[in-house]
């Protein structure tokens, strides 16, 4: 769960109990660099790209990205967010979060989108982004970077980019975040 998910929990429902770190932050980084290495090398660079960060767990991981892929090629890349909240199949049984804006600074119609994302569990989530893409227009591509896949799929959909593939029991959490990845348990707060 990432960071504001944690602060908004209800008491009766449980918060993220973190038991063991699985990715140091210097980790995090390695990986991210690799993964920015991939999208350049897949991509034979980054004209026509647009980084796209899921509210809110991928947003931060987006903003990385897209400082590594302009070191690496020397130019800017564009860089926004997508909330699906509206798009999912499950929209009764999550919260609904009033400050995780869609910000996409520019027309997607013909770019290569790199949805980025800090965990893909049942794959539901990157459906409904997939939706909401289309929404602004027909890319020429999208592809999946995220930084964990615990697997668990309930769709079809693979990431193209994957920063640790990190086998998971379902009752376990992940909390993924740029100062490390822990994987843990859900707690009361009573």
């Amino acid at each position: 769960m990432a960071e504001r998910e944690r602060r908004l929990a209800h008491p009766t429902r449980g918060t993220f109990v973190p038991k063991s770190e699985v990715l140091t932050a210097g980790d995090v980084h390695r990986a991210l660099v690799r993964l920015a290495h991939e999208v350049v090398e897949r991509n034979r660079g980054v004209d026509d790209l647009l980084v796209v960060g899921l509210q809110t767990g991928g947003v931060p991981f987006a903003h990385r990205l897209a400082l590594l892929l302009e070191e690496i090629s020397q130019k800017a890349v564009p860089v926004g967010s997508l909330d699906v909240a509206f798009y999912r199949d499950d929209i009764g049984l999550r919260p609904v979060l009033p400050e995780a804006p869609t910000s996409i600074p520019v027309e997607t119609t013909g770019l290569t989108i790199i949805l980025v994302d800090d965990v893909i569990f049942t794959g539901r989530t990157i459906r409904a982004a997939l939706n909401a893409l289309s929404d602004y227009g027909r890319a020429r591509a999208v592809q999946l970077a995220v930084m964990i896949d615990r697997g668990h799929r309930e769709i079809p959909i693979r990431p193209d980019f994957v920063g640790k593939n990190l086998p998971t029991r379902r009752d376990e959490l992940v909390d993924a975040t740029l100062d490390g990845v822990w994987l843990g348990t859900k707690g009361t707060d009573r």
